[in-house]
């Protein structure tokens, strides 16, 4: 099996811009022909092959441009700028989007553990730690090539969908990025849990100390090894997560005092000057220029 057998599957599946179910739970096909630049997004936890064009995200300063030759790994929910710079016509953005059920990965990542297979020292932990980029190998793009051709048969989905999309989760933590990963997934790791649980609950109060008490540890320690896991403190993080799903809603069509509101803010004052001080302008302005979603995945 080879990448070009799925850029031309992907390819005869759809034809127009947009997300597509597969009919796997978390498995979808994309398509976009215009060129986007960064905006606020939030990436859950997901792993995003692109098969014809590029891609781009930025974490902390942190600029990733993939494309074909490497997929990108997100293993917790992550505030970034997303866009597609090069989309055009002439040269559309294909790809998959796999979300990264933390139930599988979890089991995956404790068996392998179980079965001695230890964490291996990441010799790319240099630069954000939120995302990595990944070098496509057989294991990956056979399990990626098994997953989509079950598209073509409802029952075949129906029966082994699961059991193809545990393979495909499989060969990614035996990937290039796997060691990363499985540190977000592998047993106790209480910054993942942390992040998913700020991710679930915006709109509620949150400080350091409340994040620390949640993973068991001091404030000192937890602020360190939260820093060391994406480049953010607590606080960045959280900021940047509420703020970005608030630009994202006012870009949906959300209101800007509801958009506040949903994300945790009880000043719309504050929520403004925050709002204009991380991205140049207003959220009045930020809504008056947006039309819909900005961009794919």
């Amino acid at each position: 099996m080879s990448k070009h057998h799925i850029l031309k599957m992907i390819q005869g599946r759809i034809v127009e811009d947009g997300l597509f179910e597969t009919g796997v739970a978390g498995v979808r096909l994309f398509r976009a022909t215009a060129a986007v630049p960064c905006a606020p997004a939030v990436y859950e936890p997901c792993v995003i092959a692109i098969l014809s064009g590029a891609k781009e995200a930025v974490l902390d300063g942190e600029r990733y441009i993939y494309d074909e030759s490497r997929y990108m790994c997100c293993p917790t929910s992550m505030p970034v700028k997303a866009g597609t710079p090069t989309a055009s016509p002439d040269n559309p953005l294909l790809g998959v989007m796999i979300s990264l059920d933390q139930r599988v990965m979890n089991q995956l990542a404790l068996e392998m553990e179980n079965a001695g297979s230890a964490i291996r020292p990441d010799a790319g932990s240099a630069g954000a730690q939120g995302i990595r980029l990944a070098r496509w190998d057989a294991a990956f793009t056979d399990a990626l090539m098994r997953i989509l051709q079950l598209g073509d048969d409802d029952t075949d989905t129906a029966i082994l969908g699961t059991a193809r999309l545990r393979e495909l989760c499989y060969a990614i933590l035996k990937g290039e990025a796997g060691h990363f990963a499985r540190r977000a997934f592998g047993a106790g790791n209480a910054i993942a849990r942390s992040i998913a649980h700020v991710s679930s609950n915006l709109d509620a109060p949150v400080s350091i100390d409340d994040m620390a008490a949640r993973a068991h540890m001091s404030r000192a320690a937890f602020h360190r090894k939260f820093k060391q896991a994406t480049t953010m403190s607590p606080i960045q993080f959280v900021k940047s997560m509420r703020l970005n799903t608030a630009a994202m809603k006012i870009a949906g069509g959300i209101t800007v005092n509801q958009a506040a509101m949903e994300v945790g803010y009880v000043s719309p004052s504050q929520f403004s000057r925050e709002f204009k001080r991380m991205y140049g302008q207003s959220p009045r302005q930020w809504s008056d220029i947006q039309t819909g979603p900005q961009s794919v995945a």
